[in-house]
């Protein structure tokens, strides 16, 4: 299992997106099992409640019937793809997914989340699942939580396997819209706040992951401290 992890761009004291993807490795001409779940852990110095982001919300039944397109453009979070695999005999078909990270109406007190997923062919299927950022141990600040539904795929085929995610949560790629006086107003939101300074080592994330078939794996990444004056895009 391999995590991958960015901050876009990385200016302390400035906003930033945050960047995370991984990789689920399996042996050669094999699928891995479905993913079932995973978490995200980030690092205590990201401040996500402090953004800007989803300042309007989305319910999971207006995102279910209409797709993104039915929900405010202020709920939108973060974008992504994710590619999945199908094993049929000694064959693997791939399949790549579009991703929207909605904010929904939060839950217990949390930030609540709708994760969207788009897959066209050769399995069509718009997937909805949650998501919710929750409080993490030291020496990470959160973490975000997600439950990965089950989604069959061809007749006679196993379950489809999601063996690749490239995610973003921040501004990076959004518009929002605000109107005043009888205007609208397009703006990109406000990011994910970085600190003034680095915390040791640099900003450490770790994730951990759920199999259909009872398996777990654990993974981390770690974002290097910018170097004085530099700039990074």
């Amino acid at each position: 299992m391999k995590l991958n992890a960015a901050l876009i761009p990385e200016r302390l004291g400035q906003d930033t997106t945050i960047s995370f993807g991984f990789r689920v490795a399996a042996p050669r001409g094999r699928v891995p099992p479905p993913l079932t779940s995973m978490q995200v852990s980030y690092p205590f110095a990201l401040a996500v409640q402090l953004s800007e982001l989803g300042i309007a919300t989305c319910p999971a039944e207006t995102l279910e019937t209409f797709g993104p397109i039915g929900c405010p453009t202020n709920s939108v979070m973060g974008h992504g793809t994710a590619i999945t695999e199908i094993q049929i005999g000694p064959s693997i078909i791939h399949e790549t997914a579009h991703i929207t990270i909605m904010r929904t109406i939060d839950r217990a007190g949390h930030v609540a989340l709708l994760i969207y997923a788009d897959g066209q062919s050769p399995v069509f299927a718009q997937i909805v699942f949650p998501g919710v950022l929750l409080s993490a141990p030291a020496p990470f600040g959160g973490r975000l939580e997600m439950n990965i539904p089950i989604v069959p795929s061809l007749p006679g085929a196993a379950d489809v396997a999601v063996v690749q995610l490239h995610a973003t949560l921040g501004p990076a790629g959004l518009t929002y819209h605000e109107h005043v006086n009888g205007h609208t107003i397009n703006y990109q939101p406000r990011g994910i706040p970085l600190p003034s300074s680095c915390p040791h080592g640099g900003f450490k994330f770790a994730a951990t992951f759920a199999f259909q078939n009872g398996s777990h794996s654990h993974a981390t990444a770690t974002v290097r401290c910018p170097r004085a004056g530099r700039v990074s895009f």
